[in-house]
């Protein structure tokens, strides 16, 4: 995918055209996934992702390196903790995309004793694709297998302890109902004006529009072919979630980007939602 253009950054939902709400009007003509179903998906959430990896292994997701570039608290300067090590947790880690390219922006050995992250996913084999991953050093990194919707997190960090926690393409996976017990753990585990920095998909994404009748668990709750789930956010209700969870709001925007999808020469738009949230100061 090469970007056609700059990304627009907005906080104003996306306009529907006619073929838009057509779309959307098909995919309620079956109604929502039936209860049953989707209580099963929800009980084999972890079984779905853990078949996503052993299909997929390390293929499937690209390295983040744009996210160094786009939260630049994730490589912030040192003296602005005062000379001690900065931790950083990537929540939903899949097999290191983010924190394995992180890694490498350290480039001496000065940088690399800065910084400590954790990194944690619901997948048990896509964990064992991080340990195994030639990068993988456990003076620097600690990676464990958890459901960030429970209590087992606070097994592996010590409360109050992170400098900044990331969220990107994690929530969207998860049943919406359980958002803010994902919030909650967060700001328990952030030192006081700690950042969570999230990306996720945006409502009325190209992605959303593309489901066919019977894949729609609930509103923007989607399940996909592989049996996982994708949520697709509203500008309003992050800032919401946030706000009602002790923290404030740095930056919460949608994002428009149009990207060329060269095998197939189509002009690809999608919709992010992208936001920075601080942990306030009690």
């Amino acid at each position: 995918m090469e970007p056609l253009e700059p990304d627009v950054f907005t906080t104003h939902t996306k306009e529907l055209s006619a073929a838009d709400k057509q779309k959307l009007e098909e995919q309620n003509k079956r109604g929502f996934v039936p209860e049953f179903k989707a209580n099963k998906l929800e009980i084999d959430a972890q079984r779905n992702w853990d078949i996503f990896y052993k299909r997929n292994e390390t293929r499937f997701f690209k390295d983040r390196h744009w996210t160094t570039r786009e939260f630049q608290e994730l490589l912030e300067d040192q003296e602005a903790t005062g000379g001690d090590k900065r931790t950083l947790f990537e929540v939903g880690c899949g097999v290191g995309n983010l924190v394995f390219p992180l890694m490498e922006e350290q480039t001496n050995e000065e940088d690399s004793r800065r910084f400590h992250f954790y990194a944690c996913d619901f997948s048990p084999r896509a964990v064992e694709f991080v340990r195994s991953n030639p990068l993988y050093d456990s003076s620097r990194i600690t990676a464990f297998q958890c459901d960030i919707t429970t209590q087992q997190v606070h097994e592996h960090i010590p409360s109050g302890s992170l400098d900044v926690c990331t969220l990107i393409f994690v929530l969207s996976a998860i049943h919406p109902q359980k958002f803010r017990d994902v919030v909650q753990n967060l700001c328990r585990l952030l030192k006081p004006g700690g950042l969570v920095l999230f990306r996720d998909y945006g409502l009325y994404d190209m992605a959303q529009l593309r489901f066919k009748p019977g894949n729609k668990i609930a509103e923007n709750l989607y399940v996909r072919q592989d049996g996982t789930r994708s949520y697709f956010f509203a500008q309003e209700e992050v800032s919401q979630l946030f706000q009602e969870n002790n923290f404030e709001i740095i930056t919460n925007a949608y994002v428009h980007r149009r990207t060329l999808n060269l095998k197939e020469g189509v002009d690809v738009p999608r919709i992010f939602l992208q936001g920075k949230f601080r942990k306030k100061n009690l």
